[in-house]
């Protein structure tokens, strides 16, 4: 399996290792597959088998398999196996499904180290990093930016590891006070926590444009784990299997998934488990106020919101305007043609965006790929939460709460169950959780102190540069 950027003409391969420490492509593309493997009915049948009998680390290391051709199927294996276990997601079936409501259900995905799905990806990001910079003798330093639930999964999935240090930014103030206390708790000589001033599209902005400066980037070693490092997105693609096999009873069976998004990530997986053969009906994008995916999907139109970026909204971890992982799609949507996403991301969207209402591709394409969207406002939240928690004695935090909204929505329309996929632990939003039930919501027994411990915090302005400088010299020191 190789490896090329969306945004390149000539599609220039690179392998698998070199796309995990590299993250974005010089170009300032996405590395996506040259394409997409296939799974045939055999094999879907024998994954189902193996995740009965062998376990979730197991169909991991089929489906890593497919996508990684330059690191041993049996280390593949090691790691997924350290990656997944009991110790860090509480019970060794890692993956769970509820009867939800009539027709949804819930995919429990977060039940890991810092009570978010993004722990999925992370745990073993952790691992294929430390194993690929071991064997190459190299040092890593991760820039990242989150808006909630990454940075603290990335620090807590890379914490202690000797040869890789995390610079995570978060926008101020935009952060509920337990994500806020899970990341900036930490107290680890390899974890730097910087709070910018803006949103999380800023953060995000501030990402590419250092690992823009190719000569920085390299004297550096600067990676990546948000979900434009596409292994984060090969292990958020071994779960939609997972989920799928545990709600159906035999793979003639098509269900839809729900999909609280932010930054495309989680819900391209699903594309990419669909794209490889994975009987799934519809992907439904569950927007909140911050509603520019559900708007392309109707319309066409993807815009670049301008002064302010992002609404703050109860559903924090949502809070993007301008989603990473939507160039992937956009790439598969309109077959391949590099040279216009370069321009569409490169050019069009800096200036504003683009409009593909028009576009007969588009048209023709997207309801073969079978996506659907809405979005939810904090009254929305607010009704669920207090609904599911009245009435099915579920608790649900406010991103599940937007998926479960906007399923709704689409139930008259399709004829398959939904999956809706949880995102979070409520303990994590407890203000909104608070205001929906009129009480503070469980705080699981390995949470019960993580507010009241001291903050480890660098406020620094929204400029590149300062980020950079910032980088050169922690960097320097831990080299003395």
């Amino acid at each position: 399996m190789e490896y090329i950027s969306t945004r390149d003409t000539n599609e220039t391969p690179a392998a698998f290792s070199e796309i995990l420490l590299t993250g974005l492509a010089p170009d300032g593309g996405l590395y996506i597959p040259a394409h997409y493997p296939e799974v045939s009915p055999e094999t879907l049948q024998s994954w189902r088998e193996l995740l009965a009998t062998e376990g979730y680390a197991a169909l991991v290391t089929e489906v890593l398999d497919l996508f990684i051709s330059d690191i041993p199927r049996e280390d593949l294996a090691a790691m997924a196996r350290r990656a997944y276990n009991a110790e860090a997601f509480g019970t060794d079936e890692i993956v769970r499904v509820s009867r939800f409501d009539d027709r949804m259900f819930l995919g429990h995905i977060s039940e890991g180290p810092t009570a978010a799905f993004k722990d999925m990806a992370m745990q073993l990001l952790g691992e294929l990093f430390e194993y690929e910079l071991t064997r190459r003798g190299q040092k890593l330093n991760i820039l990242g930016a989150t808006s909630g639930d990454t940075g603290s999964s990335a620090e807590y999935a890379m914490r202690g590891r000797d040869n890789i240090n995390v610079f995570m930014l978060t926008p101020a103030g935009r952060m509920t006070p337990f994500q806020q206390a899970q990341m900036f708790s930490l107290d680890d000589d390899n974890i730097y926590n910087i709070a910018l001033e803006g949103t999380f599209d800023d953060c995000q902005d501030v990402v590419k444009a250092v690992a823009g400066d190719a000569d920085f980037k390299a004297q550096y070693s600067i990676g990546a784990v948000n979900s434009i490092n596409f292994a984060r997105i090969l292990a958020q693609v071994a779960y939609y299997f997972a989920l799928y096999f545990k709600v159906t009873e035999s793979n003639d069976q098509k269900i839809s998934f729900s999909v609280p998004t932010g930054n495309f990530g989680n819900v391209y997986a699903g594309h990419v488990a669909r794209m490889m053969g994975l009987p799934i009906d519809q992907l439904i994008v569950a927007n909140n106020e911050n509603d520019n995916l559900d708007v392309f999907f109707n319309t066409g139109y993807y815009h670049r919101k301008q002064a302010g970026g992002s609404i703050k909204t109860s559903s924090p971890s949502m809070d993007i305007s301008r989603p990473s992982n939507f160039e992937r799609f956009i790439y598969d949507l309109l077959d391949g043609e590099a040279g216009r996403i370069k321009d569409m991301f490169g050019v069009l969207v800096p200036q504003g965006g683009f409009n593909l209402s028009e576009d007969t591709k588009m048209l023709d394409i997207v309801p073969e790929f079978g996506f659907a969207s809405g979005s939810s406002t904090h009254a929305d939240r607010i009704a669920e939460i207090k609904d599911a928690h009245e009435r099915l004695d579920t608790l649900i935090d406010p991103h599940t709460a937007d998926g479960v909204h906007v399923a709704r929505g689409w139930l008259p329309e399709i004829d398959t169950d939904i999956v809706v996929l949880e995102t979070a632990l409520p303990v994590k939003f407890s203000e909104t959780i608070t205001e929906a039930i009129g009480s503070f919501p469980p705080v699981p027994e390995r949470f019960a102190e993580v507010e009241g411990k001291e903050h480890h915090v660098v406020d620094l302005p929204n400029d590149a540069q300062k980020v950079k400088d910032f980088i050169a010299q922690h960097a320097a020191e831990k080299e003395q």
